[in-house]
């Protein structure tokens, strides 16, 4: 999958706890708590928020139709040539630019990658543990010329990590046409995760895909799921862990608001930012610039702002509203 070719688009769910059980749409979660478990798809080009569905705690993280609805809201939110061909029932023909969908495992259904194919989206789904992948790994254990170095996200070698495709020894049954088995190998470390295949030396970590490109270049894309780890503490960061209203209606309202609010930041950071704060939390941006201390002065029937000269961020928002003039 050739970077820059295909909007890509991250699915994945968070547990927010709530402490009332008068909250509408709230229910007990599998980690023993009490909440929403909202369903979110963001871009990961811009890290914009596209889509959320507000969900009780108890639904199922696997949920097909949750998948596919939060899919559909966040296609919809694409511009129009983007968007092209990528609805249910569109003809392959109508598509003009490619987009692929990345999820953990809650994704691994045939559900949700059929109907993936149904709206000519390609996939990037984790691997759960099988019999079937659990049989091909054991097969490659000793042949060290199908396990190829694996690479961080910047095309350094990952010390000790490899990568193979196993789809030649897998039947795939039930997956659709052109699907794909890679799986990394990965030193053993504490704290991790399940792994595919039982090892003493290696974490077994795998997924599906139907995208064309070497196992290697899969395997970076597939690891840049990760990035929508960032995208939900963002969205926490500013105001959805604090749903305020007993109304459900009310509460999904407010989720929208939160998104919203989280892509001007996300934008204004893109368009307006460079360095650090290019990058930085919401946090940091409100303690940076937000509540950056300043005086208005009228002169000339004009307002100026003139923030305080000894303000450790002062060039950082001097150079920020510059940009928004040339923008504007």
């Amino acid at each position: 999958m050739a970077a820059g070719a295909a909007v890509v688009l991250d699915i994945d769910a968070t547990l927010i706890e709530i402490h009332s059980e008068n909250k509408a749409g709230t229910g007990p979660t599998y980690k023993g708590g009490f909440g929403f478990h909202p369903l979110l798809c963001f871009a990961d080009a811009t890290g914009e928020a596209l889509a959320a569905v507000l969900r009780p705690g108890n639904a199922g993280a696997n949920c097909i139709a949750d998948h596919l609805a939060v899919l559909d809201q966040a296609i919809a939110q694409l511009p129009a040539a983007m968007a092209a061909g990528h609805r249910v029932g569109d003809d392959a023909g109508q598509v003009s630019t490619p987009v692929v969908v990345r999820t953990d495992s809650a994704g691994c259904t045939r559900g949700f990658v059929d109907g993936c194919r149904a709206r000519n989206v390609g996939f990037l789904v984790i691997a759960r543990k099988h019999g079937e992948i659990h049989a091909a790994i054991s097969r490659i254990l000793a042949d060290e010329q199908r396990w190829q170095p694996a690479l961080t996200q910047d095309g350094q070698r990952r010390p000790g990590a490899a990568v193979a495709e196993l789809t030649d020894l897998a039947t795939l049954a039930g997956w659709p046409e052109g699907t794909r088995l890679i799986v990394r190998r990965e030193p053993l470390h504490p704290g991790a995760q399940q792994t595919l295949f039982p090892s003493t030396a290696y974490r077994y970590w795998g997924f599906y895909t139907d995208q064309a490109g070497s196992p290697v270049a899969l395997d970076q894309a597939m690891r840049a799921h990760a990035h929508v780890e960032d995208h939900i503490a963002r969205l926490k960061d500013s105001g959805l862990e604090r749903f305020p209203f007993r109304d459900l209606h009310a509460n999904q309202a407010w989720l929208a608001v939160v998104c919203f609010a989280a892509d001007l930041v996300r934008w204004f950071q893109r368009l307006c930012l460079t360095g650090e704060l290019a990058a930085a939390t919401p946090k940091r941006l409100r303690w940076q610039l937000w509540h950056a201390p300043a005086r208005l002065v009228t002169r000339g029937r004009q307002l100026i702002v003139r923030p305080l000269a000894h303000w450790p961020a002062t060039p950082e928002l001097v150079a920020a509203h510059r940009r928004i003039a040339e923008l504007t």
